[in-house]
């Protein structure tokens, strides 16, 4: 059989040799290549260290890079209803590339126009920044620009027919805090600076809560709109649900102002200081705080809303003896006019409720009464004689009522604010169970609340090693040691509540900026300080003070109120200078709200006249507990009169007119810059270290 023939391959061709010849100049060819190939990459590299940024530049005339920071949006304030008390709002920072907007001469001029035209920045600007930074392809020139001139610059810089020139400006986004209601609770929510860095209140304390992430954008457009970007999208901050109520606090604050612009003149406010606390007892949180004189929240700096010239250089001499007082460096006559005024104002913005101390008075007298119960020194079934004043190791230490009490009870005592009586039992208790039981309600503590500015107040109160049975006998009616508003009501809560000591807090809740809820703010337990019969009888003595005591002016018809009321002489004694207090809460049975209001040298109050604390509060339950539908006595159907002599309206006598107190802790500030509140309790339920 013949052999089958081969197919000749296609590719048979590639394996036959090529003539010497052709070998050649394959070779040669092959090194022409490699050598241009060299020659060429040599071009490209000079010519991108030496001209890059030239042919760049030029690439970018031909194409629109954008890079640009995309801010975020600081979290709201809301109230406990969701009533936004600080929010931030759009606005644009004019940008300048100054490079781009050299690049050739015709484009500065029309450019410098357009700047003056819609955002009134002057050529002169734009020259400074030509000179110093040549080559800057990022000037801030303006902040804050609205949407309305933002706008106006959008239809220009899209007009390249009218406007070809106009070169290197372009708009960021931005925010600018903002606060619907002024000066509501200022103090309170506080006010950013630089941006978004929280100055005090809620805007400090969770700062890092509020502010989020800014993001980026940037890329390449060329003429058809074909676009190469990467995008980091901005992580916006979370909002703060507070638990102040804003129509409450507004009842609060109108009330206050109202009181203290009723007792100005002479270029004087009506106080130094009126201050208000309203909480739930039963929780800790903090419904309405106040205190005057305020201040704008969007005007922080413009102190002229709460002062009159007169009134502000008579504060600045006032900061100026305080400042020299203490012996801080520098000297107050080496401070600029700037931060002397800064000074100023720094006690302007200071939160009184929870940065000031001072001497608490007779409302104190309770917390007295509790520790005797508590430690079995007193029973509830004692009587005392008050004829005016007692005698501690040869002081005549006087009750306000000079004319005395005569017999009374412990109920009589709490009714009638008798310091005779007082002192009487705090010799019975004791100074190792006064001064322990003074740190059980939290006196000399740090209370936890989540604001920042908490006055450090362990140094404020005697111990057991350095207090004596006079500092005993004044310490048993709210004088010679010192107290702040916020520590008062979180523990005069626990008196009426059971005995249980909430921390106290302005937050409830945070979410994210869709409001899903992200974290809330249980109520934390921190301590058990009375017992539940304890409190029962003390409610009964504090119900007392308005059917029959000192009380009696402050009472809303229609509700069934306990409360306690005060007035402390301030240092240097025998100055006529008072701070008078009420501390009221309501229904009796099962409180549902507490009040603590205090006034602090009262214009033109040289007498301690109790009747002012007890009229401003009574006008503030008026409102606020139907407000807030606290039970009346109608719906609950109890109304016990508790029964005792009424002496009536009395004339206050100072305590010490008959001997030297040595006492030295004066009111004011006392705040631990070092002190942060913990609030990585939240949640958790878990106490504050």
């Amino acid at each position: 059989m013949a052999g089958r023939k081969r197919k000749k391959s296609r590719f048979e061709f590639l394996t036959e040799k090529f003539p010497l010849r052709m070998q050649r100049k394959l070779v040669m060819l092959f090194m022409a290549v490699i050598l241009a190939f060299v020659v060429l990459t040599g071009r490209i590299t000079y010519i991108n260290v030496t001209k890059g940024s030239k042919y760049t530049k030029a690439v970018l005339d031909q194409q629109n890079y954008d890079s640009r920071v995309i801010a975020f949006k600081r979290g709201d304030i809301v109230d406990r209803n969701g009533t936004r008390i600080a929010t931030s709002e759009r606005v644009y920072n004019v940008i300048l590339d100054v490079k781009m907007m050299t690049d050739k001469e015709d484009y500065i001029e029309p450019t410098k126009e357009v700047l003056r035209e819609c955002f009134g920045i002057e050529g002169s600007v734009v020259d400074g920044l030509v000179e110093e930074n040549p080559d800057s392809q990022y000037e801030i020139l303006a902040q804050g620009i609205s949407y309305e001139t933002a706008q106006k610059f959008n239809e220009i810089d899209e007009d390249d027919e009218k406007y070809p020139n106009v070169m290197g400006i372009w708009l960021e986004d931005d925010y600018t805090r903002s606060y619907p209601y002024g000066s509501l609770a200022s103090d309170v929510v506080g006010f950013t600076y630089a941006g978004n860095n929280g100055a005090i209140g809620i805007e400090n304390a969770y700062n890092d809560v509020l502010n989020g992430t800014d993001g980026r954008e940037y890329g390449y457009f060329d003429s058809e709109s074909s676009v190469e970007r990467t995008v980091k999208p901005a992580k916006n901050g979370n909002t703060v649900v507070s638990t102040i109520d804003v129509t409450l606090q507004n009842i609060v604050e109108e009330a206050i102002l109202e009181f203290n612009q009723e007792r100005a003149g002479d270029g004087e406010p009506g106080s130094k200081n009126t201050a208000v606390i309203i909480m739930n007892p039963n929780t800790g949180e903090i419904l309405a705080e106040a205190s005057y004189p305020n201040f704008d929240l969007n005007e922080p700096r413009n102190w002229s809303q709460a002062y009159s010239e007169e009134a502000w250089s008579a504060k600045t001499q006032e900061v100026a003896e305080d400042y020299t007082e203490q012996g801080r460096e520098p000297k107050w006559e080496e401070l600029s006019e700037e931060e002397k005024e800064a000074e100023v104002l720094n006690d302007l913005w200071r939160n009184f409720c929870v940065s000031d101390a001072y001497e608490p008075g007779s409302v104190a007298k309770p917390f007295t009464v509790a520790a005797g119960l508590e430690t079995g020194t007193l029973t509830g079934n004692e009587t005392y004689y008050c004829g005016g004043s007692k005698n501690v190791m040869g002081w005549e230490i006087g009750c306000h009522y000079r004319a005395g009490h005569g017999t009374e009870t412990i109920q009589d005592a709490i009714a009638n604010s008798c310091n005779v009586a007082l002192m009487d039992m705090a010799s019975v208790i004791g100074m190792d169970n006064f001064t322990r039981y003074q740190h059980i309600f939290g006196f000399g503590e740090y209370t936890g609340i989540d604001l920042p500015g908490e006055a450090f107040t362990a140094g404020l109160l005697y111990s057991t090693e350095n207090m004596t049975e006079v500092d005993l006998a004044s310490n048993s009616f709210g004088q010679n040691f010192n107290v702040t508003m916020t520590q008062m009501a979180a523990a005069f809560a626990s008196l009426i509540n059971g005995g249980y000591y909430y921390e106290p807090h302005v937050v409830k809740q945070i979410q994210d900026e869709n409001g899903n809820v992200i974290e809330t703010k249980d109520p934390v337990l921190l301590r058990k300080t009375v017992s539940a019969d304890t409190s029962k009888m003390l409610k009964t003595y504090l119900k007392a003070t308005m059917d029959y005591g000192t009380g009696q002016r402050a009472q809303v018809e229609g509700y069934d109120i306990g409360a306690k009321t005060g007035t402390a002489e301030k240092l240097p004694r025998g100055n006529n200078k008072y701070l008078l207090s009420y501390m009221g809460y309501a229904p009796q049975e099962n409180p549902e709200v507490l009040i603590y209001v205090v006034i602090d040298e009262a214009r033109n109050d040289s007498a301690g006249d109790s009747s002012l604390v007890l009229g401003l509060s009574k006008k503030i339950m008026e409102e606020a507990f139907p407000y807030l539908g606290i039970t009346t006595i109608a719906e609950s159907g109890e109304n016990v009169q508790t029964e005792g002599r009424n002496f009536g309206d009395t004339q206050y006598t100072d305590y010490d007119e008959n001997y030297e107190d040595t006492y030295d802790n004066p009111d004011g500030a006392y705040i631990d810059e070092n002190y942060s509140p913990d609030l990585d309790d939240w949640a958790a339920g878990e106490p504050a270290e």
